[in-house]
């Protein structure tokens, strides 16, 4: 048997997570998001300075498939794939219209296959350096140095009733809203400033969402690694 303990930062508590229940823009679409981290929980728990509660599940992962968007296997085009299929946001220029039909055609998994997804949480401030890198702003390195700015944190989504029916209840603890904002916010202002600063450094002679098209690049391509 190999179970492992999940928090899912929240402003209720859920004793019984419910399958087909959610929002389908988020991430990676319907599912019940959760983290290994009770800190990360906790400040997911906070979007206001209101206290929240970070609640605490025992998962049996015998028999369950994971997609893994963390491992070797994968690139931040999977990821930003997933993210262009799921989020809702703007597509204001020719470019990136072009540039999300490209990465969904080749970059996009089938999670209708997994019980589970493994991968990085889309908050606000990463979600725009995914926009940046659709609007051809920044070069695919500058994108995967990007996503390694303010600890970007990592989530484990339950996409299958199989996984529902294998997720317990365990106990909650109260995070504290004033604390817990603040660490949140703290932490998406940092992503930005150092984002900014990154920047100075040029990549122009970088791959480019338009030299991914051009050229045609899939993701196999040794260029990607």
């Amino acid at each position: 048997m190999s179970k492992i303990i999940l928090y899912h930062g929240s402003e209720k508590i859920i004793s019984k997570p419910e399958f087909g229940k959610g929002k389908v823009y988020n991430d990676y679409g319907l599912g019940f998001y959760c983290t290994q981290n009770i800190e990360l929980a906790k400040e997911w728990a906070c979007p206001s300075d209101n206290d929240g509660f970070s609640n605490c599940y025992e998962l049996e992962m015998d028999g369950l498939s994971v997609l893994d968007l963390l491992s070797a296997t994968f690139t931040t085009l999977h990821w930003l794939a997933i993210i262009i299929a799921y989020r809702r946001f703007d597509m204001d220029t020719p470019i990136m219209r072009q540039g999300a039909y490209y990465l969904k055609k080749n970059y996009l998994p089938d999670l209708s296959k997994f019980d589970l997804v493994k991968g990085y949480r889309a908050d606000d401030s990463y979600f725009s350096f995914a926009q940046a890198f659709l609007s051809n702003q920044i070069s695919y390195k500058q994108l995967g140095n990007a996503m390694k700015l303010g600890k970007m944190g990592e989530q484990i989504v339950l996409k299958s009733k199989k996984a529902f029916d294998l997720i317990e209840f365990q106990k909650y603890e109260v995070a504290e809203g004033k604390k817990y904002y603040t660490l949140r916010m703290n932490r998406m202002e940092k992503a930005k400033a150092d984002y900014k600063k990154s920047l100075e450094d040029s990549d122009i002679s970088g791959l480019f969402i338009r030299d991914l098209i051009l050229g045609d690049v899939k993701d196999n391509d040794p260029c990607l690694r």
